[in-house]
């Protein structure tokens, strides 16, 4: 490996040990095996690279929600079964990946403090939504338009920000996937026709 991809790899043990505020460079440096100008030079600044760390880990948990990962899709893309079947995968996927969505909330309680961070991975969040959209309806996220992603997409993010939320503060109590898509198919049921 080089300086950059130390660095990077450096920077997700620090987020997960440390958080974002209290990450310093010199512990990135430290963890990396690196020094301080390669920070610099390869990303810009330190919350540059903390930001592309961040991105990283989230993206190894988002390919977790995927039935597709590690085994066969069983239910057909777009199907109430296959919303379930992918919220069962993400809920699973909750005690492996329960640092990373506590950085996350961290991140969101913190935003105010960290505007260019705030900035760069709001940035992030739309390739996120097309890549949960492509998960819900099997279409590849090169194949998703805008007008999916910032609707579909949102969606499924609204979703997803709440459910980790639930499941972080008290897993006891938390919604499941079978009772998240039973929800769904009432409020579809209710609408009826008066669905465009």
């Amino acid at each position: 490996m080089g300086h950059r991809e130390d660095l990077l790899e450096g920077a997700k043990r620090c987020l997960l040990d440390k958080g974002f505020l209290r990450t310093t460079a010199r512990d990135i440096v430290k963890e990396s095996g690196t020094n301080l100008a390669s920070i610099g030079y390869h990303y810009g600044s330190k919350d540059a690279l903390l930001v592309q760390a961040y991105v990283s880990l989230i993206e190894g948990v988002g390919a977790s929600f995927d039935p597709g990962v590690g085994g066969e899709v069983t239910e057909p893309p777009g199907s109430l079964e296959r919303f379930q079947e992918v919220w069962a995968n993400v809920i699973r996927s909750v005690p492996g990946s329960r640092a990373i969505w506590m950085l996350s909330l961290e991140l969101i309680f913190q935003g105010d403090r960290l505007p260019e961070v705030r900035k760069l991975l709001a940035e992030a969040q739309e390739e996120g939504r097309s890549g949960l959209v492509s998960m819900f309806s099997g279409v590849l996220e090169a194949d998703i338009d805008k007008e999916t992603v910032d609707s579909e997409g949102r969606f499924y993010q609204t979703l997803l920000n709440g459910l980790m939320v639930q499941w972080l503060f008290d897993p006891d109590s938390a919604t499941g996937a079978d009772q998240l898509t039973e929800g769904l198919r009432r409020v579809l049921k209710a609408a009826g026709s008066q669905v465009s």
